[in-house]
């Protein structure tokens, strides 16, 4: 827990000091726009278990010590994932763009830059890039208990829900 807590930390900072103005008129302004992206974008997602374009770029792999995996993605606009539990939870730190994460039976929440969402254990929820822009999350994912249980895809009817 010590190794996840230190690695949220440190990306909170360097994800923080990245997006200074470094404009002297303006110290002390966060940039509107960050133009260089923390962290490489990763191999293109080819699996079954999103809709749309995504890409993943493992930073941390779970093993028997830490049973913590850490990855970076990047969903395209109307990219997302399917509907999935996690046995210990997730934890997704909203880096750029804007997304979108639900929970079965609840309105879609729309997420920001710089917001964090904490999904509890075994919620069935999806989350990805909102329709017309690009979303970068850092997912933390504990793997204890097991690995994430994946169901089916999110309906265009379900992800197109929060403009009605």
């Amino acid at each position: 827990m010590k190794k996840i807590l230190t690695v949220c930390i440190v990306v909170c900072v360097f994800a923080f000091s990245s997006c200074q103005n470094t404009d002297n008129s303006s110290q002390g302004k966060i940039s509107e726009t960050q133009t260089e992206p923390i962290f490489p974008k990763g191999e293109k997602i080819t699996n079954n278990n999103f809709v749309g374009t995504a890409w993943l770029e493992g930073l941390l792999a779970a093993d028997s010590l830490n049973h913590i995996a850490v990855g970076n993605v990047v969903f395209e606009p109307g990219a997302r994932s399917n509907w999935h539990t996690h046995p210990d939870g997730q934890i997704l730190i909203c880096l750029d763009g804007v997304g979108y994460y639900q929970e079965k039976g609840s309105p879609i929440r729309v997420v920001n830059k710089g917001e964090v969402v904490n999904i509890r254990p075994n919620i069935l929820h999806w989350h990805g890039a909102s329709v017309d822009t690009e979303f970068v999350q850092l997912a933390i994912t504990s793997r204890l208990k097991g690995a994430t249980e994946w169901s089916g895809p999110v309906s265009d009817e379900d992800y197109l829900s929060l403009k009605q």
